[in-house]
Formats: C-alpha cells, sequence, structure tokens
C-alpha cells in the first residue's frame, strides 16, 4: 500500500516555481530521506504532503485519500516543520497537554511517556521560554509521535541535539517505524540519513529525484 502519492505536484508562489512537477511513491512502513541545500523546496514538499499548502498543480493523496478533495488534511499524522513554536509561557507538559486535547486520542499518561521517551521530564514546571534549543526540539519529537501517527514528517530533527540525544532520537524513530508508522525526514547530517533510511530522495530547485543507491 502506498503511504503517500504525487502526481505531478508543482507550487509557485508570486510566480517562481517552488515544486517543480513532481511525481513520488513511497510505501507504507518506509523510512524515507529527503536531502538539498535550503530553500531547495523541502519544506514545502512537507506542507504540501500535509494539506498545509494546496499545490498550483497535480494531486496529493494519503494512504489513498486525496488531499484538498476526499480530505482536507491527513487523518493521522505528526509534523515537525521548521522552528518549533510552543506557547512559550506554559510547561512542556502543558504544551502537550493543550495539543491533545483537540483530538483527545490520548490522556496524560501517554503524554508523559511520550516526553519520557525523548529525554524530558514530565514534571518539569519551567516555562518552554526558559528551554534550551535542544529541550524545545526534543518537545516537538515528543509532540510528533505521542498519538502515535500513521506518517510521520520530521524536519531537520536532530538539530540542536547532543550525540546522546540524537542516539535516542534515532532509537525512537525506528522504534516508531517498527510500529508502522511511515516516516519521512530531512537532514543535512549524513548519519541521519544513512543511519535511518530506507530510501532517500534529492530535493533541487524544487525538482525531486531518487538517489542512487538507496533501495
Amino acid at each position: 500500500m502506498l503511504a503517500v502519492q504525487l502526481n505531478q505536484v508543482s507550487k509557485r508562489i508570486k510566480g517562481r516555481e517552488v515544486l517543480s512537477d513532481v511525481t513520488l511513491s513511497i510505501e507504507k512502513g518506509k523510512i524515507v530521506g529527503f536531502v538539498g541545500r535550503n530553500g531547495s523546496g523541502k519544506s514545502m514538499l512537507f506542507r504540501v504532503m500535509t494539506g498545509l499548502v494546496k499545490p498550483t498543480a497535480g494531486e496529493v493523496s494519503i494512504f489513498g485519500e486525496t488531499l484538498h478533495r476526499t480530505i482536507s488534511f491527513p487523518r493521522s499524522v505528526g509534523l515537525i516543520l521548521e522552528k518549533p513554536g510552543f506557547l512559550e509561557n506554559y510547561s512542556g507538559f502543558d504544551n502537550l497537554k493543550l495539543l491533545a486535547d483537540i483530538q483527545r486520542k490520548i490522556g496524560p499518561e501517554r503524554i508523559k511517556e511520550s516526553m519520557v521517551q525523548v529525554g524530558l521530564d514530565p514534571g518539569d514546571r519551567r516555562r518552554v521560554k526558559a528551554y534550551s534549543l535542544g529541550m524545545k526540539q526534543k518537545l516537538a519529537i515528543a509532540q510528533a509521535i505521542m498519538e502515535e501517527p500513521e506518517l510521520i514528517l520530521l524536519d531537520e530533527p536532530t538539530n540542536g541535539l547532543d550525540e546522546d540525544s540524537v542516539k535516542k532520537v534515532y532509537d525512537l524513530i525506528k522504534k516508531e517505524n517498527e510500529r508502522g508508522a511511515t516516516i519521512l525526514l530531512t537532514s543535512h547530517h549524513k548519519a541521519d540519513i544513512e543511519t535511518l533510511c530506507h530510501e532517500v530522495y534529492k530535493v533541487d530547485a524544487g525538482k525531486v529525484s531518487k538517489v542512487e543507491g538507496s533501495s
């Protein structure tokens, strides 16, 4: 079964083509990496895949349902996209609790478990504005995985993390994949791609091509 399918997808903004005729199929249960320079179109690709941006042309299907036709957003998705945004005057747990209350799929215990998985203390009452960059990144990863979504998109998931935390995130991503999640990630770190990904695609000037040698 295909988790993600893009058919001749393009996105133009103010006359500039940010994505150009992208056709792509990703099988369910894969970990797929996307590499490319800043501004190449990786983040826009993730926005289009999650329904946050409607393509100028083409179709995007998630688990067989077409975005902006059958559904507006994927039914089960976790996402980190660029700089994590949280309510700075709330604690990490309270931020996740507010997000979890939207769909009410999980309770406080699962929120705490997800925080522990990334190396955060659920009982830490400090406000997020006092968090380091690495702690904010861990909180973002926790929110992406806490509801155990079918599709997880992680934009630079190891950004700001120390060596031990990177290993913890690797183990967590592998565990989520073993659970059955399809995971798409971008990274500038070669080790992230080589350690985690079954397939790799290069994004360059809005065009997407499979990297030779990736299965």
